[in-house]
């Protein structure tokens, strides 16, 4: 399916690269390839190739780095960046995490500053994700840690961080891997944290910002699990979100979410093969109305499955299958603006490899994607979309942590097939708010502000 097309990145040359994520980093209302690693680099589209415009600040080549997210701490409608620092092999760290926020053109780490400094810890760990557990618009980071709680930072007056976990109630101890946040089974945004050698936590938003931990009566604790990568989709079209969860051990997990409320595992046999997975990617790369599910593996072939004639089916990677590649990294997002999906693979875990990157082959799809704003202009992540077009309703929810290491682009991309008109646009928001937009034309990106009060 997937084309090399690497040597539209200039400077690639072999580097430690871990996590990635998809934000506006400038600004200027494009997208960016944040890419951590041994210094970080920003990488943008020019209009023929990526390249590296990251300033000093951000490139932080004091430090190693391995996770980040994006996401609005002070509803001011520009992303702050959080950004893990280590090393995916090592048991402990010697920096401090960062807190980039951005005023005019200059990037400040907020955990630089004396009041904040008690949050700047050195405990290892591996994810973070955006959460806006209340619906207000701003966003909290929810760090996924090795053997300690998981933390909720969180952006109080006068510029002052604190650690709201507790206050939340997600004060569990794991060994986190994977984060992913939205709306999964209750209004506002849940929480699904994937954890090695113990317990999965899934913990459902109460409504006054307050969670319970679910995962053992929904069946989806998964207690001897490695998990690493999470994705969300509608892998059953039934309208409700499921998880998909990458193993570095042990069987691979598709839970499907029953109306009920609990996950049964549909990953078959082919699906369910072992293999050391970092990370997994639920996203519609061919525009054919289907979600492709793709796993990407350390140290063995990648591996892709796509639904075929009502039935999840093994398909070929073509050049994305690196069968030596060191996958640490990945995300889907349409980097040139034609309407398609590039995949972009980090690699680095256990030796310098470059960054790959993959187009599919050109289609006569149509596709539609949809960019929810927060009240104050930031992406909306968390939000819930739903396309209507001929006989189908497919579902996303706008990336506020993919899991391992990595964020996705705050977009829902919808391929569209051969359908020439899509009916109805949907979007709820993390505060409940819904917005229902009619006949929207196709092969454009739909931006759709938050509704007034």
């Amino acid at each position: 399916m997937f084309l090399d097309c690497t040597d539209l990145m200039t400077g690639n040359e072999p580097r430690a690269s871990h996590g990635m994520a998809v934000a506006d980093v400038d600004g200027d209302g494009r997208l960016e390839i944040l890419v951590t690693g041994d210094g970080n680099r920003v990488l943008k589209w020019d209009g023929t190739r990526l390249t590296d415009t990251a300033d000093a600040v951000l490139a932080d080549a004091t430090r190693p780095s391995l996770a980040v997210a994006a996401a609005d701490l002070d509803g001011d409608g520009r992303e702050e960046l959080y950004i893990v620092t280590g090393d995916p092999a090592a048991g402990t760290k010697e920096f401090a995490d960062r807190l980039f926020a951005c005023f005019g053109t200059r990037w400040f780490d907020l955990l630089s500053q004396s009041e904040n400094t008690t949050f700047a810890t050195r405990i290892p760990a591996r994810s973070v994700a955006a959460m806006d557990r209340s619906g207000t618009g701003r966003y909290g980071f929810v760090i996924a840690c090795e053997g300690q709680p998981l933390r909720l930072l969180e952006l109080q007056r006068h510029g002052r961080l604190a650690d709201m976990a507790e206050d939340a109630g997600i004060d569990l101890i794991g060994q986190g891997r994977g984060l992913v946040a939205l709306p999964l089974m209750s209004a506002r945004m849940d929480l699904f944290a994937a954890n090695e050698g113990g317990p999965n936590f899934l913990f459902r938003n109460l409504g006054d910002g307050s969670f319970e931990e679910i995962a053992g009566e929904r069946g989806i604790a998964d207690s001897r699990s490695a998990a690493r990568g999470v994705a969300v989709l509608d892998a059953d079209g039934d309208g409700l979100l499921d998880l998909l969860v990458g193993h570095a051990e042990g069987p691979q997990r598709l839970w499907l979410q029953r109306s009920g409320g609990g996950f049964v595992d549909a990953a078959d046999g082919d699906m369910s093969l072992p293999g050391p997975v970092r990370n997994v990617i639920a996203a519609d790369f061919d525009n054919d109305g289907y979600e492709e599910l793709f796993f990407n593996l350390h140290g063995a072939p990648n591996r892709l499955f796509g639904w075929r004639n009502e039935r999840w089916v093994e398909l070929d990677l073509g050049d994305a299958a690196e069968p030596k590649g060191l996958g640490c990294g990945a995300v889907a997002a349409d980097i040139d603006g034609d309407g398609r999906l590039e995949l972009l693979i980090s690699h680095g875990e256990g030796a310098a490899q470059p960054l790959s990157l993959y187009r599919t082959a050109p289609n006569g799809n149509h596709w539609l994607r949809v960019q929810p704003l927060t009240p104050a202009g930031a992406p909306a992540r968390g939000a819930i979309v739903t396309c209507t077009a001929g006989d189908r309703r497919q579902k996303r929810a706008v990336c506020a942590g993919s899991g391992y290491l990595c964020q996705g682009e705050p977009v829902a991309h919808f391929g569209l097939g051969g359908a020439a008109s899509v009916e109805q646009v949907e979007v709820r928001w993390p505060d409940g708010i819904i917005a229902i937009i009619d006949a929207p034309p196709i092969n454009q990106v739909l931006t759709v502000p938050h509704p007034p009060e």
